[in-house]
């Protein structure tokens, strides 16, 4: 199995998140809503942080001097046919509003009381489900996309903490 890595953010302004909308991506052909983010470079692969200040400028023009506390809040892993699918997710905070326009997607400033309303893939639901009800984490958490005994999806999520052990 190859490993694809990526790197993601939702910035927030007050209560309003910053969210893409895309016309389609490697593994869908629908129209859908994500937050900042994409592959990671070769060189980026021990640095997911660097790989996701690059793609937010390279998606909306925010420097780092823009954000505040950008942090990585998740780990979502996936099996997408013969690929392992691994995405760093940052959470932060914005300091202005406006941004530049790229060819990855349209942005727009979503309320959060609306994110449920949009199509987003079925582990960033699950993420932003699990970070709405928890919103103060100060750990990673590490979620595993999988299937329940029906086959419908499910996610399995653990606190990344390191256990002081060989």
């Amino acid at each position: 199995m190859e490993v694809r890595q990526m790197a993601t953010a939702f910035l927030f302004f007050n209560e309003d998140i910053l969210m893409m909308k895309k016309s389609s991506s490697r593994i869908t052909d629908v129209e859908f809503w994500s937050g900042l983010g994409g592959h990671m470079e070769p060189e980026e692969l021990n640095f997911p942080k660097k790989a996701c200040m690059r793609e937010i400028y390279e998606e909306s023009g925010f420097e780092e001097n823009d954000l505040e506390n950008l942090d990585l809040k998740y780990i979502l892993m996936r099996v997408k046919e013969d690929e392992i699918r691994q995405q760093f997710v940052y959470f932060g905070k914005l300091k202005r509003t406006t941004f530049v326009s790229s060819d990855e997607g349209e942005l727009h400033w979503i309320s959060q009381g609306m994110i449920k309303n949009l199509r987003l893939s079925k582990v960033v639901s699950f993420m932003l489900e699990h970070y709405f009800e928890n919103p103060n984490l100060d750990h990673v958490m590490i979620g595993t996309i999988t299937v329940d005994r029906d086959e419908e999806p499910q996610i399995q999520w653990s606190e990344l903490k390191d256990p002081k052990v060989f």
